[in-house]
């Protein structure tokens, strides 16, 4: 007996994967971001994405790693003050180009608070995405075809 197909989904009611961002904030001193990463070198989470926003006094890191509850089992061992906001990560493939994703939201009249690339060696490249609406902006470039990636589509750590 074979069963009648599932009807496909629509964007309509469509909610975008999210991936946790962790927001580390460091005394900006010499070698502080490396005992920030260094941290995450005997734990099973893979960091897949960083950026560093430095003022005089400190930094904020902006990371993204495979595995969020366990990034913030490091972060609080290393005694690290942190924040977390979920984010949308957007792979850039199939003739997806950043240009195309940022005209797409924009004609939505959204605005990107901030972006970043990931560290993906064998995927498409990828893009970190803080944005107005996170759920219209993930029906908007789900309509557009762009492919958005959860944690579980983030490179893991050998053995991770």
């Amino acid at each position: 007996m074979t069963q009648a197909p599932t009807p496909l989904e629509t964007t309509h009611g469509y909610c975008a994967p999210r991936v946790t961002q962790f927001s580390v904030f460091l005394a900006n001193k010499v070698g502080k971001l490396a005992d920030l990463v260094e941290g995450f070198e005997g734990s099973t989470v893979n960091i897949c994405a960083l950026s560093v926003h430095e003022a005089s006094d400190h930094a904020v890191v902006r990371i993204i790693t495979s595995s969020a509850g366990e990034a913030a089992k490091v972060l609080i061992a290393s005694d690290l003050p942190y924040t977390t906001l979920d984010v949308l990560v957007v792979e850039l493939s199939g003739g997806h180009t950043l240009a195309s994703m940022c005209l797409h939201l924009l004609a939505a009249e959204l605005s990107i608070h901030f972006a970043y690339p990931l560290m993906m060696r064998q995927n498409a490249p990828a893009i970190a995405l803080a944005v107005d609406d996170m759920t219209l902006a993930g029906q908007i470039l789900r309509r557009k075809e762009f492919r958005m990636l959860g944690e579980a589509d983030l490179p893991k750590r050998p053995g991770g």
